[in-house]
């Protein structure tokens, strides 16, 4: 019997230099190799250098990925963490800087909630450095019921001030 795969949409970023792999930017990249290496990828956005959000200080580079994967959606959160782990990251602040973020924004099986997890990710329709690069790779991935990527990137756009 054929195992069940689901699609998840992996958030990037990364905002401090890591001695392997250099820049936030070549961080990134060489994330979306680990996520290549350990899951089927389906698609990677382009790496976006974006303002840093809270107390981070830095810029970050951020992207979205598009694994696939037999992981429900827990065991994917703890190989994420693990990777994260693998690349430096260290418990801390949460605004603070990091070498590696990677966030479970998305499933294909809509809407999960536990105690540690909830998909789509809380935070996802008021974050465009997320929204962003999953509506360039999969613009039409619904994420909150009837709305597309598209659609609230599009949204998300509208509000921010102008220059």
């Amino acid at each position: 019997m054929a195992q069940t795969t689901h699609l998840y949409a992996i958030a990037l970023g990364s905002n401090r230099p890591h001695g392997r792999h250099g820049r936030p930017a070549q961080v990134v990249a060489a994330a979306i190799a680990r996520l290549e290496a350990e899951f089927g990828l389906f698609d990677a956005s382009p790496i976006l250098i974006n303002p840093a959000h809270g107390g981070a200080g830095r810029e970050f580079a951020n992207a979205v990925a598009i694994v696939e994967s037999a992981l429900g959606p827990p065991a994917m959160l703890a190989a994420l963490k693990a990777i994260e782990r693998d690349f430096g990251r260290r418990g801390g602040r949460r605004w603070g800087a990091r070498v590696l973020d990677l966030d479970l924004a998305l499933w294909g099986g809509g809407r999960w909630r536990s105690r540690t997890l909830t998909v789509p990710h809380p935070r996802l329709a008021t974050r465009d450095f997320v929204l962003a690069p999953l509506a360039a790779i999969a613009p039409n991935w619904r994420v909150a019921g009837a709305l597309t990527a598209r659609q609230l990137a599009h949204r998300l756009a509208r509000r921010a001030p102008r220059g």
